[in-house]
């Protein structure tokens, strides 16, 4: 079965290059262009025959130099011009092209080695020449570099059959002129006609194999279109031919939405309109010549990009505009990044509202020779910034000061900046004219990953917007538009510090949802790191959560250094990180506003941050300014939204006139079950053998960790409270709270007293005993035992639930009630993970943190 292209791979691209093609009588005419990486070797040229045996009428075949054949040209043309040996050079690509030939022609009945052997004997006759010239010698350096393409369209010539089979050859050098000018080399299209048509009169082959890359110019020298010309070659060559397709092969499978070693995610374009094309190629796409547009875009001619080494891949076809059926996600078609640039700014008060200046800035550019890739200017007119190439940088500044030297001396001009190290982001997309949001979509996604924008510019097309960058954030600002708009998965970089109880019922939630995550939600939370209080485990890609503890055993797993671990999970590949404290460290919890300035966001059901030292909170909330949040809505009910049921009552306008709560799952099972059937003592043992209770039950009758999660929603409440500030009841007396742990369990009975009164008393008035939190203006923050009437909420819960009852202004006569269970590994875990997706979500929707 022949593996010839589809003439555009799917129906929506049939259709457009049908209509094309039934506006060309005469019959299907196809250009393929084979790059340097497809006849690279004679296995890969001899498998060019099944592609271009594709049923069309006219097929044309452009060709590359071999891989690496221009390369050594090039350095054998500077080793003679430089009196230097090039013969050993010479000697070894002759003898790779003769082997290629004696495998294509085994028989020789192509006569190709002998023919090859000649074209390598002009070769060195041309750099034996080169050598010893002494004049211009522009011609005869083009002549060597354009060697490589003479000699494959010979090889390509022979595996596709020769002169037999009917393929012909063409030498451009016989038809193509040329004039290099300062935009580069410009085809002189009525000269080359004329020459093309008399070449047709003399001979009409339906297959002829044509030499890229080379062409003359109008005084009959020899020259170059340029490194990579064999793609401008093939588009000349379509439009020459009148051609119904050009189908490019390279070594990928199309045009992809990004550069596949920054963004691994990156996906194959399977339509792209010229005009995005041309965006791309000038950016720096490096499957596109910049050049290479112009030709088929002037007879609206479909290009394909496709993949010698999968030729069952579809491509990326290139039209004149997107067919209407081309259903994209994302109004951005791709985006690229362009390395080695710099930032040079012209500012000063003398230039508002003058005339000229800009023309008087850039004609000192262009006469210095320095290109401008980027332009900015504010309405103001103060300043007025350009992106120009690292290599020029210097010699710029030096133009722009000579040009306004007098402004500069009278202070008028503050002077020429210059910002070094910066890239180009740049973000392409028909899809983006006349959709409001998208510049705001990219610039969420780079504030939300930490990238600071140097100088934006867009035009008036809306097919581009281009901001400068600091270099070290390329990468990382790539990856984050390419998730912002839906290019590929939001990558979340997460390191987990304390695999307890809850840390490992966190790692089997994410063991079980991640792929469902990445598939039905694009959002891709990536484990990195984890940690205990002795080592660390670090993976560069990621490490499976079922996984993740048995990393830390390993013999080469090293000692935990806190902020090694930080700057491993804030990757400068990766777009977002976040750190999950599930440790109970207060040393741990230190650290939390130096990770949240560096762009880290923290989650965590450990309450030392929320309800310890003050000044750390302030810090942790000032740090927040950087985009990065704070999440720790396991703190205060395991899984239940309570902090979030508080922040939406604050961020709605209400007013918090109360809140009372049972914030103890343990506490609430001791009292929903102290009925007096059992004594108390009993009941804290059974707590302590079902798991309820901490190892040692003070932790949890001391009633510190219930005053903790009040502290906690007072400051999200507003309040400035500490610890301290709690009125807290513990029910262990003060004669046993310095005993051993054995000694307290062996003496538990000694609570069962005082505890059978109260609740007799209780009892009395009607009342149920309840350990209770409760915050007021009136009556402060206070925890410990009360007694409530039967109808109160608290005396309805389940044994475990936790509890928090709002009053408020809205909410007076009927307060608002939050219930369920509070406590537990996997109901807590499941409340951390409610805030690690919280964040993930709110950085595909540009959602900032919360303040």
């Amino acid at each position: 079965m022949s593996s010839a292209p589809q003439l555009l791979g799917d129906a929506v691209a049939s259709a457009a290059t049908s209509a094309v093609a039934a506006l060309r009588p005469g019959g299907v005419t196809r250009v393929h262009k084979f790059g340097g990486s497809s006849v690279a070797d004679a296995d890969r040229i001899a498998s060019l025959a099944p592609l271009v045996d594709d049923g069309a009428d006219v097929r044309v075949v452009v060709v590359s130099a071999m891989a690496g054949a221009t390369n050594a040209l090039v350095a054998m043309a500077a080793q003679a011009a430089a009196g230097q040996d090039w013969s050993g050079e010479w000697a070894a690509l002759r003898e790779r092209h003769l082997a290629t030939a004696a495998t294509i022609d085994p028989g020789d009945r192509h006569g190709l080695r002998d023919a090859v052997a000649r074209d390598f004997d002009g070769l060195r006759d041309d750099l034996l020449a080169l050598a010893s010239a002494t004049g211009d010698t522009t011609a005869l350096v083009a002549q060597v570099h354009g060697a490589g393409e003479l000699v494959s369209s010979r090889l390509v010539q022979a595996a596709l059959g020769g002169e037999a089979a009917g393929w012909q050859r063409l030498d451009t050098r016989d038809v193509l002129v040329v004039q290099p000018g300062e935009m580069g080399v410009a085809v002189d299209w009525e000269a080359s006609r004329e020459r093309f048509a008399d070449w047709r009169s003399r001979q009409r082959p339906a297959k002829v194999v044509v030499t890229g890359f080379v062409a003359r110019e109008r005084d009959g020298r020899c020259t170059t279109l340029g490194r990579n010309g064999s793609d401008y070659s093939a588009a000349i060559f379509a439009n020459l031919f009148d051609a119904s397709e050009l189908l490019i092969w390279t070594d990928v499978d199309g045009v992809l939405s990004a550069d596949p070693r920054l963004v691994p995610d990156a996906t194959v374009l399977p339509t792209m309109s010229y005009a995005e094309a041309c965006e791309l190629a000038y950016f720096g796409a490096k499957v596109l010549h910049p050049q290479t547009m112009a030709p088929v875009q002037s007879r609206a001619i479909p290009l394909c990009i496709r993949n010698t080494l999968n030729p069952s891949a579809p491509g990326t076809w290139i039209l004149a505009e997107n067919p209407e059926g081309d259903a994209q996600a994302s109004p951005v078609k791709g985006l690229t990044i362009v390395r080695d640039m710099a930032v040079l700014e012209l500012a000063g008060n003398s230039m508002v509202g003058v005339p000229g200046t800009a023309e008087k800035l850039f004609a000192a550019l262009h006469r210095a020779g320095v290109s401008v890739v980027m332009i900015s200017q504010g309405s103001s007119e103060h300043s007025i910034c350009c992106v120009v190439r690292a290599s020029q940088a210097d010699r710029a500044r030096a133009a722009v000061e000579a040009a306004f030297a007098d402004a500069i001396a009278s202070n008028g001009t503050q002077g020429v900046g210059l910002t070094r190290d910066v890239s180009i982001l740049a973000a392409v997309g028909d899809g983006m004219v006349g959709i409001p949001g998208v510049a705001a979509r990219l610039f969420s996604a780079l504030a939300q990953a930490q990238v600071n924008i140097r100088a934006i510019a867009q035009g008036s097309s809306e097919r581009n917007i281009s901001v400068a960058i600091a270099d070290a954030d390329a990468t990382r600002a790539l990856r984050a538009a390419h998730s912002a708009f839906w290019l590929s998965p939001q990558t979340v970089s997460i390191g987990l510090i304390g695999p307890g109880q809850v840390g490992r019922a966190l790692l089997s939630q994410l063991a079980a949802v991640i792929p469902k995550l990445r598939a039905n939600s694009q959002i891709d939370l990536r484990l990195r790191g984890i940690a205990n209080s002795g080592y660390m485990a670090l993976d560069h890609f990621a490490i499976h959560p079922a996984e993740a503890v048995e990393r830390l055993v390993e013999m080469s797993t090293p000692a935990f250094d806190p902020d090694a671990f930080a700057a491993h999970v804030r990757a400068e590949h990766l777009p977002h990180a976040l750190i999950v404290d599930c440790s109970g460290s207060e040393a741990i919890a230190r650290h939390y506003p130096k990770w949240l300035a560096a762009g880290i966001h923290v989650v965590t059901p450990s309450k030392h941050a929320g309800s310890g030292d003050w000044e750390r909170y302030v810090a942790i909330r000032e740090a927040q300014r950087s985009g990065a949040r704070f999440m720790y809505e396991a703190t205060v009910g395991a899984g239940l939204p309570v902090i979030n049921t508080l922040r939406n009552l604050l961020d709605t306008g209400d007013e918090i006139q109360a809140i009372d709560g049972m914030l103890s799952g343990t506490l609430a099972w001791l009292f929903n079950s102290f009925d007096g059937s059992r004594p108390f003592s009993a009941l804290v043992r059974e707590a302590r053998e079902l798991g309820y209770t901490e190892p040692d039950p003070r932790d949890d009758l001391s009633g510190l960790d219930v005053a903790r999660k009040l502290v906690i929603l007072a400051r999200e409440a507003g309040r400035e409270l500490s610890l301290d500030d709690v009125a807290v009841e513990s029910l262990v007396p003060g004669h046993l709270r310095e005993a051993s742990r054995d000694e307290f369990l062996a003496r538990l009975d000694e609570l069962d007293a005082p505890m059978q009164a109260r609740l007799e008393d209780a009892r009395s008035k009607g009342l149920k005993l309840r350990h209770i939190a409760h915050l007021s203006q009136a009556q402060g923050a206070r925890v410990g035992v009360v007694a409530l009437p039967a109808d109160h909420a608290c005396c309805h819960t389940r044994l475990t639930d936790n509890l928090v009852q709002f009053t408020t202004a809205r909410y007076a006569s009927n307060p608002l009630v939050v219930q369920g269970p509070g406590a537990g590994p996997q109901v807590t875990a499941a409340g951390v993970f409610g805030d690690i997706l919280a964040i993930a979500h709110s950085l595909s929707n540009g959602i900032g943190a919360h303040s």
